[in-house]
């Protein structure tokens, strides 16, 4: 395999960012390497030379496109002098939903848009390098706030329930809270706010009753 010019990790950014835009438009279906280095203005054998083929160029854009949300560097630097995990995780569904109020989002919020409506032939590759660690941390925190082991069923729904509407803002396009919830997009700190007030309860109300769960009855027997 031929080693890189000099200009190569230029060119290869390039050939990434112009893709993500690509992709972000047409789809992975649809979005051709032709269209991606005409766009970029490089040779027509770029997509290849610098990633091996378009299948690979996308995996790349994933990867990327779910770094633009919130990258696993961010959530452990931001978190690392917190010491209570409900601060941590407020901290991190904070700096998740950032973007959702400005005004021109990253092509990355639509590329994962798409990827979730129409999950392509390379999603697996998105879960085990991009979403994955990112659970991985965030099931800790809720572990810790759930008193409950990280592998229990409830800290995997506490995590669906905690970040899939971040999610759905992040991703939703901003028209239709303008138009069907014009007050709540008005007021998007107070949207967090009651967000955190939604989150807290839940997992309060979730410890609870898996704690009532895990007690035996005085008695000795179990309840039924």
């Amino acid at each position: 395999m031929r080693a890189p010019r000099p200009d190569g990790a230029a060119t290869r950014a390039l050939l990434l960012q112009t893709a993500g835009q690509v992709f972000a438009e047409r789809g992975y279906a649809d979005a051709t390497s032709k269209e991606i280095c005409a766009r970029a203005g490089t040779p027509m054998a770029s997509v290849n030379y610098h990633f091996g083929s378009r299948e690979a160029l996308y995996e790349e854009v994933l990867i990327e496109a779910h770094r633009q949300i919130v990258s696993v560097d961010e959530l452990v630097e931001m978190t690392r002098a917190l010491g209570d995990p409900r601060d941590k995780l407020r901290a991190l569904l904070a700096h998740m939903l950032a973007p959702s109020s400005r005004e021109n989002t990253p092509w990355g919020f639509r590329v994962v848009l798409r990827e979730m409506m129409s999950p392509g032939p390379l999603a697996p590759a998105l879960v085990d390098k991009a979403v994955r660690p990112k659970a991985k941390l965030l099931l800790g925190l809720l572990a810790a706030i759930l008193e409950l082991p990280g592998d229990h069923p409830a800290v995997q729904r506490a995590l669906v329930f905690s970040v899939l509407p971040c999610i759905v803002m992040l991703v939703a396009p901003k028209e239709i809270p303008r138009k069907v919830l014009p007050a709540m997009a008005k007021d998007s700190e107070g949207m967090f706010e009651d967000l955190m007030r939604y989150v807290f309860a839940g997992l309060d109300a979730l410890r609870k009753a898996h704690r009532a769960a895990a007690t035996p009855p005085r008695d000795g027997r179990r309840r039924g």
